[in-house]
């Protein structure tokens, strides 16, 4: 059967004939985070090459139009930038200013306004990059699709009696020692509906109650838990057969949501 919801916890829905994709580029940041690892460092170096090639194209062309490379033996000559006589140098200018490194070779003079002012817009829009592509970089590390490797949930759900209640019940338990701080639970059945006005919904969802009403579903997850949804009245198996239930088609997603300690 095609899921929902992969058993990884990944949704199994595609997005097709969307036409503002003009959306996307309003919240680049979010855009940008997910993307896939290969996209992002490819972003990544883009952006750093990309502002390093930029302004080194700028810093040759103001000592291409004060004359800085026609006089490079003329010692009496007072350049923009000491020590540029070519593309490749300012390129490498360019690095040394927007990184900070600063060898000292190449270092701008006091005769020049115009590389002031581009030293400055320089320094400002490097740090600039640098705060937007780590912060993308940092929220992208620290994404929990790993985390969630470590929750494991039981091959198999349950129907049974449980304090002479009919309950459908599945375990969930973490591996690591860590645990994960206000952990709370959810489950939704997700099912196609006919409604009374003959309206077809084909992946309705319904809430599972498995503890809101007595706090239940907040979780202190340090060792392996039983989680219980009860079929009663207010339950949508209620009226399901067990016969009716092994043919019918639905699917129950569980949400485990919580922070973790060591973050």
């Amino acid at each position: 059967r095609q899921r929902y919801v992969e058993k990884d916890g990944k949704c199994n829905v595609q997005h097709g004939n969307v036409r503002e994709t003009y959306r996307y580029l309003t919240d680049i940041f979010t855009t940008l985070v997910d993307l896939k690892w290969r996209f992002s460092l490819l972003v990544f170096i883009l952006a750093y090459a990309v502002t390093w090639l930029f302004f080194g194209l700028i810093w040759w062309f103001i000592a291409y139009c004060r004359g800085d490379l026609d006089h490079l033996e003329d010692h009496t000559w007072t350049p923009c930038v000491n020590n540029l006589n070519g593309f490749v140098s300012a390129f490498l200018f360019s690095i040394e200013t927007e990184t900070t490194i600063g060898y000292g070779h190449r270092v701008i003079t006091d005769k020049c306004p115009e590389g002031i002012v581009l030293l400055l817009l320089q320094a400002i829009l490097g740090s600039m990059v640098n705060a937007f592509m780590v912060g993308c970089m940092f929220v992208k590390i620290s994404q929990p699709n790993k985390r969630a490797e470590t929750l494991v949930f039981s091959s198999h759900a349950v129907v049974s009696l449980r304090d002479d209640r009919l309950c459908l019940m599945f375990r969930v338990g973490d591996l690591r020692d860590s645990h994960i701080v206000e952990a709370s639970i959810r489950a939704k059945l997700i099912k196609s509906k006919q409604t009374q006005e003959g309206e077809f919904i084909p992946l309705d969802q319904t809430d599972l109650s498995v503890g809101f009403e007595t706090g239940d579903d907040r979780l202190f997850l340090v060792s392996p838990l039983i989680i219980s949804h009860e079929i009663d009245e207010r339950s949508p198996f209620w009226d399901i057969s067990r016969h009716q239930l092994e043919k019918d088609d639905f699917e129950i997603v569980v949400i485990l949501e919580g922070m973790v300690e060591a973050t």
